[in-house]
């Protein structure tokens, strides 16, 4: 009862946390679910997980579409690209097994991590034109509006999707940083179409590792529950919360796990 009880927790906690700054919530399942349970395979591990922000990026995702923050064009686009990724992720999930992974997944963190606390006050500078113009106003009043180029996004999405069902987590910890750095999307719209990118690659990324029989169905049913709530409170408390202070907290907390995951 007390594991039911943890697991439960645990979605929660990466509901919350990974719809706040639109990450998904892998990052916090794979890494917990490998110390609580050091016997299961790696590919589980993932597959796991994937089925878990499967629920969270529902919930997330219809709060986010309720504020009116997402930009769907661009998630369609860049969720079309990244399923292909997905698919080939989940496969090569099974080829990755014990401390290689780990170590790889404790590498990808840190990385995240650097990128989210040093990443540029302005997006940089890319030596394309902008293919596509945007303006919309948020069911609060504010507006939005920003030009960027496609291909780039369509580009990176595939291998976010390789990476996310890889190591089963969400495709936001890279996309998130690529949006708003690269493509020029202010950091609230990009967490809210990154849910939505999320959501449909896990479709395709969950049916995978399902017939791959990677997935504890029985851990997915304590965590999933979690993850629903905890994605709705955490898309809400989004726009109430300043997103730099949400980025350097996310990034400490990330340092410090793949620590853990390295050493492991």
């Amino acid at each position: 009862m007390l594991t039911y009880l943890l697991l439960f927790l645990l979605g929660l906690a990466a509901g919350i946390s990974g719809s706040l700054v639109g990450l998904g919530g892998g990052f916090i399942v794979v890494p917990a679910l490998a110390f609580m349970y050091p016997d299961m395979p790696t590919a589980h591990l993932a597959g796991t997980s994937m089925a878990m922000l499967l629920f969270n990026s529902i919930s997330s995702t219809y709060v986010y579409a309720r504020q009116k923050r997402i930009d769907y064009q661009a998630a369609l686009w860049f969720a079309a690209a990244s399923i292909p990724g997905s698919v080939i992720g989940a496969l090569f999930s099974e080829q990755v097994e014990g401390r290689a992974f780990f170590v790889s997944f404790g590498i990808f963190l840190i990385l995240i991590a650097l990128l989210l606390l040093f990443k540029p006050k302005k997006p940089l500078t890319l030596p394309f034109n902008p293919t596509v113009k945007r303006s919309f106003t948020d069911a609060g009043g504010s507006r939005f509006e920003y030009a960027y180029h496609m291909p780039t996004g369509v580009i990176i999405s595939f291998f976010v999707g390789f990476l996310a069902s890889l190591f089963g987590v969400g495709g936001g910890s890279l996309m998130v940083p690529t949006m708003t750095l690269l493509l020029g999307f202010s950091t609230h719209i990009a967490v809210a179409t990154s849910m939505l990118q999320i959501f449909l690659s896990a479709i395709v990324s969950t049916s995978t590792h399902a017939y791959l029989q990677n997935i504890e169905w029985i851990m997915v049913l304590c965590l999933a529950p979690g993850a629903i709530i905890g994605g709705q409170l955490g898309a809400r408390l989004a726009k109430r919360l300043p997103a730099k202070l949400l980025l350097r907290l996310l990034s400490v907390f990330l340092i410090i796990v793949a620590a853990r995951l390295i050493m492991k």
